[in-house]
């Protein structure tokens, strides 16, 4: 028998076991996973995946879940949603989704919601997958068939209500043999209401498939977005992930790979623009485990007011992946002194014959780009934000994708506008 110690519960545990009290959506999965969040609690600085995000100190509240939007107003609030880039959208409001408002998927795509709940690993430090689990609602279900190639991008319009609230989101995300397509995960909300989001995304990247994944989180100043996402890539299977930080006042983005497909490739490219009191958290576990497979993360961060960011990477090589190609890179632009920026970067390799490698670099602005571009007449402002813009428009770039650039050029430009 499993003896577990009294924990006091602060009042964000409170908070979030008085809301399953009332979730009508109760089953035995969600059930699992509320008896291991009990057990465990939220995790502390002792938990050594959230050592520099401390959840238990930082999470103050749990806002009870989100009702569902009558059709009436959903379909309202569809035709209102600022998109940043043209896709085939499906609308989902506090994490219910609207499969009707959905619109219409070329041949080769077929999007579906159920209720199935994604099932997460009970593990003391996996909290995100756990609450996630034990609030499950809607599933989005997103079939790339295989051998289709789709041009426009798929586009999960994630939109907060305004009012205080916890969202859960599940996906499932599957790209078919062959298959060539992009998604838009986005999470946006216009006010600055205390809300919560709680999502868990598992992709499949199926053999010889080639998919670009993008992950936007534009949350009010005072929300918290705790995401996941689980990736399988199969043989000879490629895929860009791009993930941009721009809003939210606690954001925890776990990014979990596993590389099973010998030739596959895997590319990361992240961009935290964090700000105020921020708290920006990009935690990456990748995990090469065959042969000949290639891999690559470069993470820009800029930090300024009392904003805080962390990234931790993790890339594992088991003993029969030989011939792996990782490399990994953080480099943040620290603008103020009371901002601060933590990188922990791990290597665990078992296998002899690899190349892997990472980096991380910490600055301010060089001085003399700084003098040059206001000797020109360029005012101090505008030149700082020219500055920053080139820092980060670079990782933009690899995207190869010119509207997709263009949305995150003017999301960053907005972000400037702001913190610059």
């Amino acid at each position: 028998m499993n003896v577990f110690p009294t924990i006091k519960r602060t009042a964000a545990e409170e908070a979030l076991f008085d809301a399953y009290e009332s979730f009508d959506g109760k089953s035995s999965t969600s059930e699992t996973a509320i008896v291991a969040l009990k057990e465990h609690g939220l995790p502390s600085r002792r938990v050594e995946a959230w050592h520099y995000t401390d959840l238990r100190a930082l999470l103050k509240d749990v806002p009870a879940l989100a009702a569902r939007l009558d059709d009436a107003k959903a379909a309202k609030d569809a035709a209102a949603y600022d998109a940043i880039v043209d896709t085939i959208r499906l609308p989902i409001f506090d994490g219910h989704a609207y499969a009707d408002l959905c619109e219409k998927t070329p041949d080769g795509v077929s999007i579906t919601v159920n209720e199935n709940a994604l099932e997460a690993e009970v593990r003391k430090d996996n909290t995100i997958g756990l609450m996630t689990q034990a609030f499950a609602g809607d599933c989005v279900n997103v079939v790339v068939d295989a051998g289709a190639t789709i041009d426009k991008p798929i586009g999960l319009a994630h939109v907060a209500g305004d009012t205080s609230a916890l969202a859960v989101n599940q996906q499932s995300i599957e790209f078919g043999a062959g298959a060539k397509a992009t998604v838009v995960e986005r999470y946006l909300q216009k006010g600055n209401e205390a809300y919560q989001n709680s999502a868990v995304t598992n992709l499949v990247v199926g053999d010889n498939a080639n998919a670009t994944y993008v992950i936007v989180q534009q949350m009010g100043a005072a929300a918290t977005h705790l995401g996941q996402i689980n990736i399988t890539l199969g043989t000879d299977a490629n895929l860009m992930l791009f993930v941009l930080n721009a809003g939210g006042k606690l954001t925890r983005q776990e990014v979990n790979v596993d590389v099973a497909g010998e030739n596959s490739d895997f590319q990361l490219r992240g961009v935290n623009l964090i700000g105020d009191s921020q708290h920006i958290d990009v935690t990456m576990d990748l995990r090469h485990n065959v042969p000949n497979t290639t891999s690559e993360e470069i993470i820009r961060n800029v930090v300024t007011g009392k904003g805080k960011g962390v990234f931790q990477g993790r890339i594992a090589v088991a003993q029969i992946a030989q011939k792996t190609d990782a490399k990994m890179a953080c480099n943040t632009l620290l603008l103020s002194d009371d901002g601060d920026f933590s990188t922990k970067p791990e290597l665990e390799i078992f296998a002899d014959d690899v190349l892997c490698g990472h980096g991380a670099t910490f600055t301010d602005l060089e001085p003399s780009y700084l003098f040059y571009l206001m000797s020109r007449g360029i005012p101090e402002k505008e030149a700082r934000a020219l500055l920053i813009k080139g820092f980060v428009d670079e990782i933009v770039e690899d995207l190869n994708n010119e509207p997709l650039e263009a949305a995150f050029v003017s999301v960053i430009d907005g972000w400037l506008d702001t913190n610059g």
